[in-house]
């Protein structure tokens, strides 16, 4: 039963709507930002309205080498994508394999093991980051996609969540597929995948954003311009070394830098939706 409440409904709404506006303000600054010639953005003044120079200004971003890293924003954008795939990627079959061992399978000190992968839950990237980078450089791997993506792959969370989705499964399915002669990995390609495939999409966006978004490992392992990712080269852009940064620029490679994980979010959101908020599995 649903009651109908005009006046708290449009509070409701409302509320929504400014709470939005908030958080897309900065998002809508940057937009405009990027379409203003530099003479109006260094003004003091920033116009509520689209400028006549955003065509340009994201034409030089990807076709010309950027400022203080030389090479052109697509391939920036390309690097960021491959990690963020690969972090992705790499982080859902890990965690699925290491939850579908924890759950099915019988050996000693299982507790034990799933334990130890939640304890690492406690220890992010910034407090391991010098010995992941002492293991990095003698296994020759700075400077290089694998070194970008391998020692982000381990994803405690991930573990924990799909081992508690296995968990809801009834002992009696495997049972079920075994008498029907599905042997561990048949089982667990034609009954586990399909039913995982919302908790798959959920954690596979919040896996791409992470990975994404990463600043500080790329900023240790890289050196070279060929494997430079797009948010660390947002710093490098805005150093000024001869004159004033180039803010308009820097405001096109921030929306640069928006624009796959928002597609992403779009391309997957009914099943992120539902991946988080099912509970019907």
């Amino acid at each position: 039963m649903r009651y109908h409440r005009p006046g708290l409904d449009v509070a409701a709404h409302t509320l929504l709507i400014i709470g939005a506006l908030a958080f897309m303000l900065p998002v809508i600054l940057a937009v405009l930002a990027s379409t203003q010639s530099p003479g109006t953005l260094f003004s003091g003044t920033l116009p509520l309205s689209f400028g006549t120079s955003g065509l340009d200004h994201y034409m030089t971003l990807l076709t010309e080498p950027v400022r203080g890293v030389g090479v052109p924003a697509w391939r920036l954008m390309l690097n960021s994508l491959l990690m963020a795939l690969g972090i992705a990627v790499g982080k859902l079959t890990i965690a699925m394999l290491a939850a579908y061992a924890l759950v099915f399978f019988r050996f000693p000190f299982r507790r034990c093991c799933f334990w130890l992968i939640f304890m690492t839950l406690m220890l992010p990237i910034e407090v391991r980051i010098v010995p992941t980078y002492g293991v990095v450089a003698e296994l020759g791997l700075l400077d290089s996609y694998p070194g970008l993506v391998l020692p982000l792959l381990a994803s405690a969370t991930a573990t924990f969540l799909f081992r508690q989705f296995f968990l809801t499964l009834p002992p009696e399915l495997m049972e079920a597929a075994r008498i029907d002669g599905a042997g561990p990995w048949r089982f667990f390609i034609d009954i586990l995948l399909p039913l995982s495939r919302t908790n798959i999409a959920a954690l596979f966006v919040i896996m791409f954003i992470y990975g994404w978004n990463q600043y500080l490992w790329p900023l240790v392992t890289i050196t070279s311009a060929d494997h430079a990712t797009l948010v660390t080269s947002l710093k490098r852009l805005t150093i000024a070394t001869d004159g004033t940064p180039p803010w308009h620029l820097a405001t096109a490679m921030t929306v640069l830098a928006l624009l796959p994980p928002v597609v992403v979010i779009i391309l997957m959101q009914r099943w992120f939706i539902k991946g988080l908020v099912d509970t019907e599995k």
